[in-house]
């Protein structure tokens, strides 16, 4: 008789039932990023309405909006010129009355290694191997501190190839697990960088998704690759 255990990891109870919405660092707002923030918005509303405090939610972005990003991108022709994280976070702001926050630069730390703008989860919605390594060089930095608010907790990475998408959810540290006699509970959850490093440098390798224009995009990418 098999007595093995389901594996199963506990979300951090500040999640669940905090004091004030959930502070959320977005870095990228491309093809996934851009349609992840309607997302968010929809999911924020939702929360608030069960009694949660809902999302905070702040984009980091430096590129500016092209005629390549109409269309596989959420963004409009009156748009262009726009940083993407502007143009974004603006639109959400007026649709829902949120607050979030538009970066319009780089998501890296300052000259003593430190985030200018902490957030308990954050997402990357990034288009290179490159960008993701260094991402997980920032964030496996911040597993060690113990703000009382805003301290770093999970990373959630989306990416995709030309015909397939993956979502890969990792903690920041250890997330202190409840006793369970039922579970096996699992209180680290390895990054990307770390379970599946080699493969991403592959990935990389063999498959050049960028392009110039929408119609050199749509002969790499599917046009609802990201959705």
């Amino acid at each position: 008789m098999n007595t093995d255990k389901l594996k199963v990891h506990f979300t951090h109870k500040d999640l669940i039932n905090p004091g004030n919405p959930v502070s959320v660092n977005v870095i990228g707002a491309g093809g996934t990023g851009s349609k992840l923030l309607t997302a968010l918005m929809e999911m924020s509303h939702s929360l608030i309405e069960l009694g949660h405090p809902g999302l905070s939610v702040r984009l980091w972005d430096d590129d500016i909006i092209t005629l390549a990003n109409l269309g596989r991108q959420r963004f409009a022709q009156s748009e262009l010129g726009l940083h993407k994280s502007v143009a974004i976070i603006n639109r959400i702001n007026r649709w829902s009355g949120t607050r979030w926050k538009a970066e319009a630069r780089k998501f890296e730390t300052d000259s003593l290694g430190k985030l200018p703008e902490k957030a308990s989860i954050y997402i990357s919605c990034v288009d290179n191997v490159k960008t993701r390594f260094e991402i997980a060089d920032i964030l496996s930095k911040q597993n060690n501190d113990k703000a009382y608010s805003n301290r770093p907790l999970y990373w959630l990475d989306f990416g995709n190839s030309q015909n397939t998408g993956q979502v890969i959810l990792s903690t920041i540290g250890k997330i202190v697990q409840p006793n369970s006699e039922e579970f096996e509970t699992v209180a680290t959850l390895p990054f990307i960088t770390d379970e599946f490093g080699e493969l991403l440098k592959q990935s990389e390798q063999e498959d050049n998704t960028p392009s110039c224009s929408l119609a050199e995009a749509l002969e790499h990418q599917d046009l609802f690759i990201n959705s």
